[in-house]
């Protein structure tokens, strides 16, 4: 049984042409990407402890093996950071065997607060399962007509995998299922994810199961919607990570002059200045 370190260094294996790295070709193979012989060579480690490591059979290996893995794939600074909680989560799931809890679904006082502070502006406050936990009007003026906030308990993920109305919503609809698709790899606790993929992917499919296991660290670029009432939007996040409580509150700013009118259009609300 493979672990998640062993997956995620298979598939940027797979992913990587010799060539890229100024490793020569060796020919036709059956699969693609770099051979373990040769990462095995940059990482300086064995080809067997490769081995050991993708398939799951290592399951610790040190800090310093970890880092050399990262410099051998030509990790991006995004990507060393999933290979290191991976390899965190990894070396402790053997040891997990609690029944898993669900995500902590309460928001602090002082963070509605922020979020009151923020109206008119379009903010939500979601955990790292998706969970739709708090958010401003705006927010409502914004999702409205989709479907997003028709749930009781509302969960973005869920929504973006299992109600076609998402793939409209959503101008981006790909790149935003590989942001909800990896966002459960940094859950509260790798039980919480465990748990909710184990109610999510019967509903989900393996559209969903592909994605939450081959890796893809997104990029998170301008947030592209089309709006059921017709403007196209395009706004850029910012993002506060509320450690403590293992949320976080994002804030959605227009990414120009035309989303700002539209913006002001859907909702009679104040001008937005577009950010620069």
């Amino acid at each position: 049984m493979g672990t998640p370190l062993g997956d995620f260094v298979r598939a940027k294996r797979d992913s990587i042409q010799p060539e890229t790295l100024g490793l020569p070709e060796r020919g036709r193979r059956r699969s693609p990407g770099l051979r373990r012989v040769d990462l095995a060579a940059r990482a300086g480690i064995s080809v067997e402890y490769l081995t050991r490591i993708e398939q799951g059979r290592d399951r610790n290996p040190s800090v310093a093996v970890v880092n050399a893995l990262a410099d051998a794939l030509s990790l991006d600074r995004a990507e060393r950071d999933h290979l290191r909680y991976l390899a965190k989560i990894t070396g402790g799931a053997c040891t997990a065997h609690a029944r898993p809890a669900p995500a902590r679904r309460d928001v602090r006082p002082s963070v509605r607060q922020t979020l009151r502070l923020l109206e008119p502006g379009i903010a939500v406050v979601t955990n790292r399962l998706g969970d739709i936990l708090a958010h401003t009007i705006g927010y409502e003026t914004l999702t409205g007509g989709t479907g997003l906030l028709d749930d009781d308990a509302p969960n973005l993920t869920r929504y973006v995998f299992t109600d076609p109305r998402a793939r409209a919503f959503f101008a981006d609809w790909d790149a935003v299922a590989d942001e909800q698709a990896f966002d459960l790899w940094r859950g509260p606790s790798v039980e919480n994810s465990e748990w909710l993929t184990a109610e999510l992917a019967p509903v989900a499919g393996p559209e969903f199961t592909r994605r939450l296991n081959r890796h893809v660290v997104p990029r998170r670029g301008t947030l592209r919607l089309n709006h059921p009432t017709g403007p196209g939007l395009r706004l850029t996040r910012e993002t506060l990570d509320l450690t403590e409580d293992a949320q976080q509150l994002v804030v959605f700013l227009p990414a120009d002059d035309e989303t700002a009118r539209n913006l002001e259009r859907l909702g009679e609300r104040p001008r937005l200045r577009a950010i620069s």
